[in-house]
């Protein structure tokens, strides 16, 4: 078959008649008659010499043909359909997959989301949330938010900002540790899956940490919840967790922060800087500091 005239309006009406096995539904869906879909139909099997479909009193079956040509066909008219939606405005949206660490995408990004998109209007973004164990490639993302160091393997890092940890609890809890830090070793210490943090914070204040035996989660941002909660005292970021503090749901019992590392937007080395990519960047570095997170840079 030459397939610089494939009969793609005859493809369509076996497609739709595949569906509904119902020449008439195909029709009501494709806005001809049952009669011009039959014909379509029949022009499509003269041309590919088989038979698509077996007529019955009731209705259509496929044939082995038929079922053949469907999952092919189905799948081509999807991507059309995919892509001829990410036109507006006479420009192709260019889709961005961005992986970022739960605690940054809703104590961050998410409230700033609508200034993206009003921004930068051709970026069809992909939000897609993690623990901060995060494969770019493997997980096919653009560009990922992440907290450490800067250094992983591969990557290009740039620095967004700084997030101190410190100690968070409910209001309840955090009047018995009013006669100051020595007082937490009494009460359940949250932990992540960064053992460090704990020591760290007690090494900064001057004191011995304590054995820190509390449950472990693998998201700041549902350990926070967990604080929220009345179920101990968690060790996050105070700046990803604003709104809770103003609210009044959780409260920062002492003014020590410990800086265990920062966020980062990561992607590949390998990986060309597209037009979406380089607007994310740019908007995100921007973003930052306008304005500046509380507590946390």
């Amino acid at each position: 078959m030459n397939r610089n005239h494939l009969p793609l309006n005859a493809l369509r009406a076996f497609e739709a008649s595949a569906r509904h096995l119902s020449f008439t539904r195909a029709g009501l869906e494709l806005h001809v008659t049952q009669a011009a879909v039959s014909h379509q139909v029949k022009a499509l099997e003269a041309r590919l010499g088989v038979v698509l479909f077996r007529r019955l009193p009731r209705g259509l079956a496929l044939t082995d043909e038929g079922l053949a040509l469907l999952p092919t066909l189905r799948d081509a008219f999807e991507r059309i359909g995919d892509v001829l939606e990410r036109f507006e405005g006479g420009r192709v949206l260019e889709v961005l997959s961005v992986g970022v660490v739960g605690t940054f995408a809703v104590g961050w990004l998410l409230p700033r989301l609508p200034a993206f998109r009003e921004a930068h209007g051709f970026v069809d973004l992909r939000i897609f949330t993690n623990n901060n164990r995060i494969d770019i490639a493997g997980e096919g993302l653009d560009c990922a938010i992440r907290f450490g160091d800067g250094a992983w393997h591969g990557t290009e890092a740039v620095e967004l900002c700084a997030a101190p940890m410190t100690p968070l609890c409910s209001p309840a809890l955090a009047e018995r540790l009013a006669a100051g830090p020595t007082t937490l070793g009494r009460e359940v210490l949250l932990r992540s899956y960064r053992a460090e943090d704990w020591p760290d914070w007690f090494a900064a204040a001057g004191l011995p940490s304590p054995p820190i035996r509390g449950p472990v989660f693998d998201s700041s941002w549902v350990m926070v919840e967990a604080a929220i909660q009345g179920a101990g005292v968690a060790l996050a970021p105070a700046g990803m967790f604003a709104r809770d503090l103003e609210q009044g749901r959780l409260v920062r019992p002492f003014d020590l922060a410990v800086d265990t590392g920062r966020y980062w937007l990561t992607w590949l080395k390998s990986r060309p800087m597209t037009p979406a990519l380089a607007a994310f960047r740019d908007w995100v570095m921007g973003a930052v500091g306008n304005p500046p997170l509380q507590g946390a840079i």
